[in-house]
């Protein structure tokens, strides 16, 4: 018996498989990802079971591409013995709303609910919930559940959440509902495993393509630099994070349609828009030009800024993690970061640091830190498997 985890995206399919042992979800014997999903895209399968990486190559279709990968991830998980049974599907689904703040499993009523949010997270939500569709379709008889990355926020007080906004729109949903709440759910567990200050004051900074940073206590969300969209808060690969609301009435007034202005936030900002080279941190390390480094300073600066004001809120700081592709795997990255919050008494290790590839939960603050600081390589196919086994009879 086992839970199949999925994150669709707009042109890729995430997935992971849990075997069940006694009613506990374990780690994923088997890991994926279908890229090429796009219409007209060469699509590749690749996974890795039994620590051995393959791929390959799907054939070119005219219908609908993830009909294409649902197929070929079937026969896949035919050929492996845990797979025998799926006992859920378990969905990452970004946006839950006001009225999910916790997993759920799906029905009609429940897609056409979450539908209905698609315009606050454009990027991922449609795909989330086209994904669900397909595996209904796929798998008719097998449970799907949605496991929400607003869900972890739902414990942010009023003050946290508000907008200074009439009342009326607050009472529309126009308010903060914060994101990457499934990272940070599998973060804040691996640190109170691990640590014994996670029940303490925890800034987590989740960093890459999408970023943003959490601050909590006694494990629970209680700041977070998203807000109302995935768009508030830090710099990411092709958003903007904060911006001044004034440009874009300022952009309205030059005639600037909402195509135009979404286009503009979500897929032409950030590292892109910045440097004009790439959203990718690690082609803008290469590169070295004056553009690429005005795109990482922006980057670092608005992490170190935004900590300051997730630590108030906390009222000091215990410990410090990170995870995200950037967070994981870019050394430079997190000493810059860890430099510029000296003054929290927030010191690392070197070596450490450098040797922190984000394959593994490791720590890597010095001895005369008053901060400890972790990168911990976030796993969140473990924790939707986790929420749907809890929904299971």
């Amino acid at each position: 018996m086992a839970i199949l985890a999925v994150n669709a995206g707009s042109s890729s399919l995430k997935f992971s498989l849990h075997p069940l042992h006694d009613g506990e979800v374990q780690r994923s014997v088997l890991n994926g990802n279908v890229e090429g999903l796009e219409p007209g895209g060469a699509a590749v399968l690749g996974w890795t079971f039994d620590d051995q990486k393959r791929s390959r190559q799907l054939p070119a279709t005219t219908g609908d591409p993830f009909e294409q990968a649902l197929q070929s991830l079937g026969e896949l998980l035919a050929g492996i013995r845990a797979a025998t049974t799926l006992e859920a599907i378990a969905h990452r689904v970004v946006h839950g709303g006001r009225k999910f703040s916790a997993s759920v499993r799906v029905t009609d009523t429940v897609l056409e609910q979450l539908t209905a949010l698609n315009s606050l997270a454009p990027l991922h939500q449609p795909q989330n919930l086209k994904g669900i569709r397909a595996f209904q379709k796929a798998f008719p008889t097998t449970p799907q559940v949605a496991c929400f990355d607003t869900a972890f926020h739902a414990t942010l007080a009023e003050a946290d959440y508000s907008f200074a906004l009439p009342q009326a729109l607050t009472d529309l949903g126009v308010r903060r509902y914060g994101f990457h709440g499934l990272s940070y759910q599998y973060v804040m567990s691996a640190l109170q495993e691990r640590s014994a200050r996670a029940n303490g004051r925890v800034l987590m900074a989740h960093l890459g393509n999408g970023a943003s940073l959490c601050a909590a206590r006694e494990g629970r969300s209680c700041a977070t630099t998203m807000g109302f969209s995935t768009l508030d808060g830090l710099v990411m690969g092709t958003r903007s994070g904060t911006l001044d609301i004034g440009v874009m009435l300022y952009l309205m007034e030059q005639g600037w349609d909402h195509a135009r202005l979404q286009t503009l936030l979500y897929k032409q900002s950030g590292l892109l828009g910045v440097s004009g080279i790439s959203a990718d941190m690690r082609t803008l390390r290469a590169d070295g030009s004056p553009a690429a480094q005005r795109a990482i300073e922006l980057f670092t600066h608005r992490a170190v800024r935004e900590s300051g004001g997730m630590v108030a809120c906390m009222g000091g700081l215990d410990v410090l993690s990170f995870s995200g592709g950037i967070g994981e795997h870019d050394s430079a990255m997190r000493a810059q970061i860890c430099e510029r919050l000296a003054w929290l008494g927030v010191v690392i290790d070197p070596q450490l640091n450098e040797q922190a590839a984000g394959d593994q939960e490791v720590a890597i603050h010095s001895a005369e830190s008053s901060v400890q600081v972790w990168v911990i390589p976030t796993d969140e196919g473990l924790v939707v498997a986790r929420e749907a086994a809890r929904l299971l009879p």
